[in-house]
């Protein structure tokens, strides 16, 4: 008989050395054949011992030379949903982990605490008054403090609980601003530069009655934007939401009904009230459009692309639109071109909102092509304009709950399979979801299903995630911060996410924190 102790160190053994295989040589991978080294060099001690001399020398030369300039012109990016993990799959998207996404390259990196007064996960709604008007609220409301619950028909439009953002800071001060989105300009993030709201859905009149609250009493964010103080000094209105402007018995230039009930057409009003005040102003709704217009005259541009969102930007080339639309990089530099005139200089904001969209959607293709993207908006603003004089700041509103895994090889796609089977002898993607759509692509009737590398190939693919929702929610995780140009130094370190819009105004000295530390 074998004594017990053997029989337990036996066990233990075999324990180790499943563990040991797994961690190394995963039993179930799916390739046997060598994975080339992506580059020869990397095999040397001395490539990554002068890789880390050229990075301290450059950290070395950007401490020694701090940039104390006032910044006369700040263009502040949002990847809305952007995680850490959306900006590591991006390089791997570009061809390898090496690589570093435009804004990487900037020499200053925080990271910001994103949770809304009563949630620990935030929705795009309240950040926006966070790093936009350096207050948090609650979830759902925009441009108002903690004092504004969600749905409340009233307390929104009560002045005394309102939070004024940089845009209007920018505007006190004499300089021009303006926004670009790939959203409804009507959309959260947006409408955190002008709007005061209680329900951030109520972007129309036909919304807020919907509500059982009066659209008399609540003024829709869309007539904010044309109306309200803030709104109608915007120089530069970019991005979709056509529908929020024109009455539903009204099509647009697309043939999409409008959905508004008040009978009125806010885009013919907003182009009224330019007319009056003498202003060169252009209306447009089309890539031809936009190009037709003589930026370097145009004091006021409105560009409403789509009755909802504007398209994500790799269906531009493969639904054959890219000559009907504009790219979010196209709109930044024409933006930028209508804004620069302004001696004073101006507040730009410009946000990438379908990687948000897409994560819901648990579409990471899509996600990463629209985070490249506004990668080539940012290097298009970076140089357009000094550092010297020009702050440009590239952050998120909130995370996702997308994670990287399953130890891929370096060769291989991050849209694809990881190189091992899991434990079922089934393969399972690189990219995943704690919970959303892709529940449906993950498990059927029998367990989890089968994936095939040209399930993933389609930019349709939901990718895997755990728990069954129409739509993958938002991280609580922190996001990142990326600075270039005067005090960019600033943005160093862990903070609220309402530190964002008093760094920018202290560089610029506008506004309520210009003051601090003089």
């Amino acid at each position: 008989m074998v004594p017990r102790y053997l029989c337990c160190l036996a066990l233990t053994l075999l324990v180790s050395s499943t563990a040991l295989a797994r961690d190394h040589d995963h039993p179930r991978s799916r390739s046997a054949t060598p994975h080339a080294v992506k580059n020869e060099e990397e095999r040397q001690t001395e490539y990554w011992i002068n890789k880390g001399q050229n990075i301290l020398a450059e950290k070395l030369a950007h401490h020694e030379k701090l940039n104390t300039n006032k910044a006369k012109n700040i263009i502040m990016f949002l990847g809305d949903g952007m995680s850490v993990h959306t900006v590591t799959a991006t390089r791997n998207l570009m061809g390898d982990s090496s690589k570093q996404v435009y804004f990487e390259t900037f020499p200053y990196f925080g990271l910001s605490k994103t949770y809304c007064v009563n949630r620990q996960v935030a929705d795009s709604a309240c950040t926006a008054t966070a790093y936009l008007g350096g207050v948090k609220g609650n979830y759902g409301t925009i441009g108002v403090n903690a004092n504004v619950p969600r749905y409340d028909c009233l307390a929104g439009q009560n002045p005394e609980f309102w939070v004024e953002s940089i845009a209007k800071w920018a505007q006190d001060a004499g300089k021009d601003t303006g926004f670009v989105t790939t959203s409804r300009v009507t959309h959260a993030s947006p409408a955190g530069l002008y709007a005061h709201i209680a329900q951030r859905g109520w972007e129309n009149d036909a919304e807020i009655e919907d509500a059982g609250c009066s659209s008399v009493d609540n003024t829709d964010i869309a007539r904010q934007l044309v109306e309200w103080e803030v709104g109608r000094k915007m120089k530069v209105i970019m991005g979709g939401g056509r529908r929020n402007f024109r009455n539903e018995t009204v099509n647009d230039e697309e043939g999409m009904a409008g959905k508004r009930r008040d009978g009125r057409n806010l885009i013919n009003e907003w182009l009224e009230d330019k007319k009056r005040i003498n202003a060169n102003a252009s209306y447009v709704w089309s890539r031809k459009g936009l190009s037709l217009v003589d930026l370097d005259k145009t004091e006021y541009l409105m560009g409403l692309f789509s009755s909802s969102h504007c398209p994500y930007h790799g269906d531009l080339e493969r639904s054959r639109i890219a000559l009907a639309n504009p790219s979010l990089s196209e709109m930044t530099e024409a933006a930028l071109k209508v804004l620069k005139k302004n001696e004073n200089g101006f507040f730009l904001f410009v946000e990438g909102a379908r990687i948000d969209m897409a994560h819901h959607d648990t579409r990471a293709r899509k996600s990463l092509e629209d985070t490249e993207e506004m990668a080539k908006a940012v290097a298009v603003a970076r140089e357009m304009f000094s550092e010297d004089d020009t702050l440009i700041v590239v952050t998120s509103d909130h995370s996702h709950t997308m994670t990287i895994n399953g130890y891929p090889y370096r060769d291989q796609d991050i849209t694809g399979l990881a190189a091992d089977l899991a434990d079922d002898n089934l393969p399972y993607t690189i990219l995943s979801y704690a919970n959303g759509p892709g529940y449906y692509s993950t498990y059927g009737d029998r367990g989890r299903k089968l994936i095939t590398t040209k399930d993933t190939e389609n930019a349709k693919f939901e990718y895997l995630a755990t728990v069954p929702l129409d739509s993958e929610t938002h991280g609580g995780d922190d996001v990142g911060v990326f600075a270039s140009g005067p005090y960019a130094h600033y943005f160093s370190g862990n903070y609220e996410q309402t530190n964002i819009p008093a760094m920018m105004a202290k560089a610029a000295n506008i506004g309520p924190f210009a003051s601090v530390g003089a």
